[in-house]
């Protein structure tokens, strides 16, 4: 019994080592495509004067769903275009892995909508440590910059929470830039070093 445990992680292992570079070339499109949402989510924010707690909290909770499926669609489509099954080994550790604080964060947001609206601003620092977290632990079975990735989020996050509270219009611009453009420039960054490495 302890042997087949064993062996199956290390055929895990394997496997994730095998595919650092597939899980970097899905990065990139993934991280793009979500910058550019959560950028573009901001900017339809101001527009529409998305400024009370309830519907900030909504919509970003919204956003975020529309972000998660699209990340879904893309990895599904690497996966496809590689022949390999979708719901691997692998992708269950890395789902695992964020579970806990997406879990969290969702919560966060319920309890916002639910008891006091007014602390809606609180939720991008909040919503910022958690997905830090998420990423941060994603990242033992990923590429080591993921986990980097998400030590700036923490940082940005506890930074926010200690030097300012932001006003409903302020919350909406902290998460279109520290998300949608914290994820757009790790893509720009991904897609422009993978053609770099494929180039060498």
């Amino acid at each position: 019994m302890q042997s087949d445990w064993a062996s199956e992680n290390l055929q895990v292992i394997r496997t994730l080592m095998e595919r650092g570079a597939v899980y970097r070339r899905t990065l990139a499109p993934v991280m793009g495509a979500i910058g550019v949402t959560g950028l573009a989510a901001a900017g339809i924010a101001f527009l529409a004067g998305i400024n009370s707690g309830n519907s900030f909290a909504f919509y970003w909770m919204a956003v975020a769903v529309l972000c998660l499926a699209e990340a879904l669609l893309l990895v599904r489509r690497q996966a496809l275009k590689d022949e390999e099954p979708f719901w691997s080994p692998p992708t269950r550790r890395v789902t695992q892995a964020l579970g806990p604080a997406f879990f969290c964060g969702i919560v966060a947001g319920l309890a916002v909508l639910r008891f006091n609206p007014a602390d809606a601003r609180w939720l991008p620092p909040v919503w910022m440590v958690l997905y830090g977290c998420a990423l941060h632990s994603a990242g033992f079975f990923m590429q080591r910059g993921i986990k980097l990735f998400g030590w700036g989020f923490i940082v940005a996050g506890c930074g926010l929470a200690v030097t300012v509270a932001p006003s409903m219009s302020g919350a909406n611009w902290a998460m279109g830039v520290l998300f949608g453009g914290a994820h757009a420039a790790y893509g720009l960054y991904l897609y422009f070093t993978e053609k770099h490495g494929n180039a060498t």
